[in-house]
């Protein structure tokens, strides 16, 4: 079995408060991330969204609340409703002065069934790069950027 895991590292331009509300803030989450109906930064809180290749080819993924750290660290299982297999996402800030470095871990990737392409590592690694990189980076540096 391999240990599919994907790490990304990113030195964001904007301070860790901003950051975590960003991660944890629904209205927020909508601007970068999914359209989620609701969401808590609360142990235990389970969430849904869909999502995949195509408007024909949508999964139904639940989510469940595992750790939080305020201000640190967010940790969710993330698995697609009537297959096989669970995965963690974590989500970790380091303060660096006026900066975050962001590590995003998705682990457990390996545990969705081979079969569908959908759940390819490639797919979460560019998925992620997209979120981390461009979505995420966007969002809060615009939002920490003094008006023009």
């Amino acid at each position: 079995m391999s240990h599919q895991i994907v790490t990304i590292e990113r030195v964001l331009n904007a301070p860790a408060t901003k950051v975590w509300k960003a991660l944890t803030d629904n209205d927020e989450m909508k601007q970068w991330y999914f359209n989620l109906k609701e969401f808590k930064a609360e142990k235990g809180f389970t969430f849904q969204f869909s999502g995949g290749s195509s408007p024909e080819k949508q999964f139904l993924h639940e989510c469940v609340v595992t750790e939080v750290v305020p201000g640190k660290k967010l940790t969710y299982s993330w698995r697609y409703v009537g297959y096989e297999g669970i995965s963690h996402v974590t989500f970790e800030l380091i303060e660096q002065g006026k900066k975050t470095l962001l590590r995003l871990t998705h682990t457990g990737i390996d545990s969705f069934p081979k079969e569908i392409p959908d759940f390819a590592i490639t797919n979460f690694e560019a998925g992620w790069n997209h979120i981390v990189n461009t979505a995420l980076k966007d969002y809060v540096e615009k939002q920490a950027s003094p008006a023009a």
